[in-house]
């Protein structure tokens, strides 16, 4: 009998302190802030986040904020500025952001179908056009996305130096697009000759997305190049957040796909597995690619 009171008293003492400690957050964070990378335009963003940071206020307990980046520096300074608590990523970006020391740890992957945790770079031209390969492009203009996005800089900016290719002398052209939806509309549109985008598989890409919701033609573009597989965007929190704030946080993007199959499956259009666990060491050699880009503007 001694044995069972105390241990019932240990148990109603620890959800005193649980609760109390939850308190203490909620009282420091009212609400949380979630910030995404612009792969897409505002209005696409809000689309896809806007269900899913529905269904996080409901399970951490307090308001998740939506905030719409102009772009990508905007979510690294978002974070550094701890104005932005959960950050949704490109590799590169986060890697960008921890080498300027920005207080944040990643902890969950996205994850295609079939377990898949990597993605591509990819050059899309228009189908119609005569290029065959990059070297076709002397001269013309090049599509990129942004300084800090991996598909839609890093990688290709790394893959032109592989093809001994300095993008800025052998174009006519460098243009950033600022997503990757604009990218390939300035291809469609003629703005740009060639494009930088991600790509998934066949069935997965932004130029997919596109066609469904009736934007471009899929025959209209052909691929000319696929770079080697790139690890999967991290989700990454503040480190200076409680650990059972972070636990919270953890818990509800883990239990996603069971608690809110609808706002999850929105994110990705239903072509994401669950996220899985992920640490800061798995975006190491993003550290390592992009201080070769950086290397390569001081050439």
């Amino acid at each position: 009998m001694f044995n069972r009171r105390v241990l019932l008293a240990i148990a109603a003492s620890a959800a005193v302190m649980s609760t109390a400690q939850a308190q203490d957050w909620k009282a420091k964070y009212p609400e949380l802030v979630m910030a995404t990378i612009p792969s897409e335009n505002a209005a696409q963003v809000t689309e896809r986040f806007g269900p899913f940071a529905a269904y996080l206020s409901r399970e951490i307990g307090v308001p998740v904020k939506l905030r719409i980046s102009g772009d990508y520096a905007a979510v690294i300074e978002g974070q550094r500025a701890e104005q932005i608590h959960i950050a949704y990523y490109g590799p590169a970006s986060y890697a960008r952001a921890r080498m300027i020391g920005v207080k944040t740890t990643p902890f969950a992957i996205e994850v295609n179908k079939g377990g898949v945790k990597g993605y591509h770079s990819v050059f899309y031209v228009k189908a119609n056009s005569p290029y065959k390969t990059i070297a076709d492009l002397k001269g013309k203009n090049i599509g990129l996305v942004d300084p800090n996005s991996t598909s839609g800089n890093n990688v290709p900016r790394f893959a032109l130096d592989g093809m001994k290719i300095n993008p800025d002398e052998f174009f006519g052209k460098v243009v950033y697009t600022g997503s990757h939806i604009n990218a390939v509309m300035a291809l469609n549109q003629g703005t740009v000759d060639v494009a930088a985008n991600w790509w998934n598989n066949e069935n997965d890409s932004e130029l997919q997305r596109m066609v469904d919701k009736a934007m471009v033609k899929k025959e209209d573009f052909r691929m000319i190049y696929k770079s080697e597989q790139i690890v999967n965007s991290p989700i990454a929190y503040l480190d200076s957040l409680p650990a059972d704030l972070k636990q919270r946080i953890e818990k509800a993007f883990f239990d996603a796909p069971t608690k809110d199959k609808v706002a999850y499956d929105k994110l990705s259009d239903g072509k994401n597995d669950p996220f899985q666990p992920v640490k800061h060491e798995a975006y190491l050699p993003i550290i390592e690619l992009n201080k070769f880009v950086d290397s390569l503007r001081r050439r």
